[in-house]
């Protein structure tokens, strides 16, 4: 989908959760299910990234991100909220938008490029708005991959 990473249609789903440890664990679920990832593996490498600090950067979003061995390229995953999550948000915001990544091992810059595309699609407002007014999955996916599409071209 983007030179940065992948993100397949199965790959954004809408979650209702009720605890950041729960997000956390779907969002790894959603991993192994569909990049065939190990779900423990997974969760432990996200929730050891999340011990350094949250990923809640702000503005209702959060990314969690960690570094895997085993991957050829960055993966992610799109969750969006029933309802807005407590996430120890940088401006103590729940969040209610999802966007995890996972890069390989070794991937400095790769993994650094991938979290600023994503935060920069993720910090324009009426992307934010479109994504939590999106009927439904494929919706969603449309709207994420048409601006990766764009921002990549």
């Amino acid at each position: 989908m983007s030179g940065l990473f992948s993100l397949l249609p199965e790959a954004v789903i809408t979650v209702d959760a009720d605890s950041k440890d729960i997000i956390l664990d779907r969002l790894a679920g959603r991993f192994a299910a569909v990049y065939g990832l190990d779900h423990q593996a997974v969760l432990a490498r996200i929730t050891e990234r999340e011990r350094l600090g949250s990923t809640g950067f702000g503005r209702r979003i959060a990314i969690p991100h960690a570094r895997m061995a085993g991957l050829t390229r960055p993966v992610a995953v799109f969750m969006r909220l029933a309802s807005p999550v407590e996430f120890e948000s940088a401006d103590g915001m729940p969040v209610d938008l999802v966007f995890g990544l996972l890069s390989p091992e070794g991937a400095g810059a790769t993994h650094l490029h991938a979290l600023a595309a994503i935060s920069r699609m993720m910090r324009d407002e009426r992307m934010h708005e479109a994504l939590l007014a999106a009927p439904g999955t494929e919706a969603l996916y449309s709207l994420l991959s048409n601006v990766i599409d764009r921002d990549a071209a």
